[in-house]
Parts: structure tokens; C-alpha cells; sequence
């Protein structure tokens, strides 16, 4: 379903992700990421295989004090969809929010895909339109990188400031 949720948003030779790297994200020692799968039910009330899911991690708002949802990865099946399973994946998370306390839930949309922009409007999603998103990827990350060897951060400063997270 990645790969097809590449193709789908138009960059299919972006989708690298291995089972390996997934398998340790989502169940290693220390999960990163959380996933919510949508399946079909069979006959008899059996499942009848996944039909989407949902990727998200938690994020935070120095503003509000508290965790959010970043919901990284929507996707739902081109045969499944208008069944429910989109909104059922994000009422799941909503409902974890509230759970939570956290006090939001956030992902970002292609500005180009009009019916997933009409389906979160829909939902009451608000268009945050004064922020943008920035990207560091590849070379202009790695270079950003190699400028901290000469900073003033140091291993103390940041272990104080990891330390006041736990």
C-alpha cells in the first residue's frame, strides 16, 4: 500500500522504505511511528485483508504544552474507498487525541489533490494557509550536519536539554 500511495501522490521512485526499516520503526525496541489498519470484513464477519492504514507519530506544541498526532500516511485501497475506512482511521486518531489530552491533530495534504482537500474539509480540518512546510533532505541535510562539528552545542547542553525531556 506505500508503494501504491507513491504512485498515487506522483513520486513512486521516492517509496524506499524496506519491510526491514518498517518492521523496526513500527515493532523494534523503541517504536518511532504507530500504524492503524483498515480491513474488510468477509463473509461471516471473517477480515477480509487490509484495505488501508494509517502512519502517525506523536509530535509537540511548545505553545500548548502537550503531545499531538502528526498523521504522516493516509491510504486507502482505489476498490475500498467511500466505504468509511478514511474516516474511521482518523476518528480512531481523534479519538486517541482525546484520550490523550493531546491537543492536536495534524498531517499535510498535495495541494493538487482536490478530492482528499474536499474530504478534510468535510471533516471540519482547518487549512493552516501561513505556514509552510520546509524539507532538509540529502546533500543540503548532510551539509547542515557536518556544520555542527564547530558549533557551540555541546555533548553537556545537549544531554541537559535530553535529560529535562525524560
Amino acid at each position: 500500500m506505500i508503494r501504491e500511495l507513491a504512485d498515487y501522490e506522483r513520486a513512486p521512485q521516492e517509496a524506499k522504505a524496506t519491510e526491514e526499516q518498517l518492521r523496526e520503526a513500527l515493532f523494534g525496541a523503541h517504536p518511532a511511528v504507530f500504524a492503524l489498519i483498515a480491513e474488510e470484513t468477509g463473509g461471516a464477519g471473517e477480515p477480509g485483508g487490509p484495505v488501508g492504514f494509517a502512519l502517525w507519530f506523536r509530535n509537540f506544541s511548545t505553545w500548548t504544552g502537550t503531545h499531538g498526532v502528526y498523521l504522516e500516511d493516509l491510504y486507502v485501497t482505489p476498490r475500498a474507498r467511500g466505504g468509511g475506512h478514511g474516516k474511521a482511521l482518523l476518528a480512531e486518531l481523534a479519538r486517541i487525541c482525546v484520550e490523550r489530552g493531546y491537543a492536536r491533530f495534524e498531517w499535510s495534504v498535495l495541494d493538487w489533490n482536490e478530492p482528499a482537500i474536499g474530504f478534510y474539509t468535510a471533516l471540519g480540518a482547518e487549512p493552516m494557509d501561513e505556514w509552510t512546510v520546509r524539507r532538509l533532505s540529502g546533500e543540503p541535510l548532510r551539509k547542515l550536519a557536518a556544520q555542527a562539528m564547530g558549533t557551540a552545542v555541546t555533548s553537556d547542553s545537549l544531554s541537559e536539554a535530553t535529560s529535562l525531556s525524560n
